[in-house]
């Protein structure tokens, strides 16, 4: 989906540090730290990617201010990954066609948007148009019919993942967005949407607020007065301010986090980091030598010690994959049997070395290796900056293929630079993440499809590496067109079998989804004993979060 591409692109560019980021944190404790709990505090929330703010809330923006998606525009469905449930939200029911060509939403009554005005099924329908004009993306939508409370798609295919997508587009105001001229380049400053925080007030340069709708359908959940966000150059200042209690709800990586937020106030002070995020790889440019053959990308997995990468650079916060590429959102498609047949990413330096010896990248006597046509087998990892976990993901792993003769540079320049190598194909390698969606369809789209392929030099936000297989195509093809789960999970274990023979991509570890939380000032955060969400700020389900918690009053 596109506006996922966008969100996905947005939480990657980390911005230049400037000195204001590390100031804010000082002048944020005297707010959050010491002032009385009257129940009008405002939740604090850093942002370790955006130095600074600018008033952009147009939902389908690559530059929305953070929490545009979250609480001033909601979805008709919530997917939960972190127990696999499915909220309904504006909708209160959905009904997918029997021969797979279509869903009918049906909306909830009562619905106003911030403005007053009440949310129609013409809003549902103008919400998707406007997209595909905007953005392109639900390629296989034919078309969207408004008939009272209900709302129904039309395929122009099979397309069983299109329930996911559809349920969780942000829905706007028709009467607003279409008198807008040109709604690619609105910044629409003063939104109208139906979430629970539409107002904004006291937008600065590092720090904005978000106050309570007063339309809201849920005024019963609006327990807290409202957001403030606040803006940080990287993960550095961010995580100091939450070291220091100056936020409330973080979900940027932060070291050793037992001992330096944790054990600072161990009651009221916790973190939850389950493995359901999107899977991270080392992605390889396959239009490059010698990426595009499947013997040099495994050999180069097989190198790499994941224990070393999880246990170290991650702190322990997740685990290694395996050969199905999948995180652990998607456990119940896991293949066991290529978990058990697969090898190639489990760390075996003499194979790795035996592999490259046979598949003509030799070893020379200055232990070096290089590629048939004589040339040296190196290369540069390219990850931003401002990751410092990434970093040392990056560093152990051109340590690792060092031990096979191969000379890997870690390139760390400013995320946006980066970001721009991946998406326009003139990077060599990276740490990069993958797409993530309720069911793995669209995983194995974005990592080995040939409709996600672009040539060189043309822009694109998924499959960067460039790879391409017709047998996958076929197989995503049947995933697609059925609605019928036995058969969904047949394809999906020959999908993985396909992936296992191909390695078009060397997968790392499923990515944490970060989060933290204080519970001095408000109550009522998720955690592993109740997943009602994850500790996500950056989501769909930020939205169950923001109309869960409760503010801490003094006594």
């Amino acid at each position: 989906m596109a506006h996922r591409r966008f969100k996905t692109k947005a939480r990657a560019l980390a911005a230049l540090a400037v000195a204001g980021g590390l100031a804010l944190a000082g002048c944020a404790g005297g707010t959050t730290g010491s002032a009385e709990l009257d129940g009008t505090q405002l939740l604090t929330i850093p942002r370790e990617d955006k130095s600074t703010f600018s008033a952009n809330f147009n939902p389908f923006s690559p530059n929305a201010m953070p929490m545009t998606q979250q609480a001033i525009y909601e979805p008709m469905f919530v997917y939960n990954p972190a127990d696999g449930s499915t909220i309904p939200w504006l909708a209160t029911d959905w009904v997918s066609s029997e021969d797979g060509m279509g869903v009918t939403f049906t909306l909830r009554d009562g619905v106003q948007w911030s403005d007053g005005e009440p949310m129609t099924a013409e809003d549902v329908a103008f919400s998707f148009e406007l997209q595909k004009e905007l953005l392109g993306g639900f390629e296989y939508l034919e078309s969207v019919t408004a008939d009272g409370a209900e709302v129904t798609f039309t395929y122009n295919t099979p397309f069983s993942p299109g329930l996911f997508e559809i349920g969780e587009q942000v829905i706007i105001p028709k009467h607003i967005w279409e008198g807008i001229a040109d709604p690619a380049n609105e910044t629409n400053p003063k939104p109208v949407g139906s979430g629970p925080y539409t107002e904004v007030t006291n937008l600065q340069a590092q720090s904005y607020s978000l106050l309570r709708n007063p339309n809201y359908w849920q005024p019963d959940k609006q327990k807290i007065e409202g957001i403030q966000m606040l803006a940080f150059a990287g993960n550095d200042p961010a995580n100091l301010a939450t070291i220091n209690g100056e936020t409330d709800w973080a979900d940027q990586f932060i070291p050793d986090i037992e001992n330096a937020f944790v054990a600072k106030d161990p009651e009221n002070r916790e973190f939850w980091f389950p493995s359901v995020d999107a899977m991270i790889h080392l992605q390889l440019n396959t239009t490059k030598a010698p990426f595009d053959d499947a013997d040099a990308r495994r050999a180069i997995s097989m190198a790499i010690d994941r224990e070393a990468v999880t246990s170290v650079a991650m702190q322990g916060y997740t685990h290694p994959a395996d050969c199905t590429g999948l995180s652990d959102s998607y456990d119940t498609w896991r293949s066991a049997e290529v978990v058990e047949s697969c090898e190639w990413t489990t760390r075996d330096v003499a194979g790795a070395n035996a592999l490259l010896d046979e598949a003509g990248y030799p070893l020379g006597a200055d232990g070096e290796r290089t590629l048939p046509d004589g040339s040296p087998f190196e290369f540069d990892i390219s990850v931003g900056s401002a990751s410092s976990d990434w970093l040392s993901v990056a560093n152990i792993i051109s340590q690792n293929l060092a031990e096979i003769g191969v000379t890997a540079t870690v390139n760390a320049p400013d995320w946006a630079v980066v970001v721009a190598g991946y998406e326009d194909g003139s990077f060599d390698s990276g740490i990069v993440w993958s797409n993530n969606a309720p069911t793995p369809f669209q995983y194995f789209r974005g990592v080995m499809s040939t409709e996600t392929v672009v040539p060189v030099g043309e822009q694109t936000f998924q499959n960067y590496h460039r790879f391409g297989l017709p047998a996958a195509d076929e197989l995503l093809a049947r995933f697609a067109a059925s609605g019928d789960e036995a058969e969904q999970e047949a394809v999906m274990d020959q999908l993985q079998e396909v992936y296992a023979e191909n390695a078009p991509i060397v997968p790392l570890f499923p990515g944490p989804r970060w989060g933290s939380y204080n519970t001095t000032r408000f109550t009522g955060f998720p955690n592993e004993d109740n997943p009602y969400a994850p500790l996500s700020t950056r989501s769909t389900t930020t939205v169950l979060v923001l109309t869960t918690l409760e503010p801490v009053v003094s006594e």
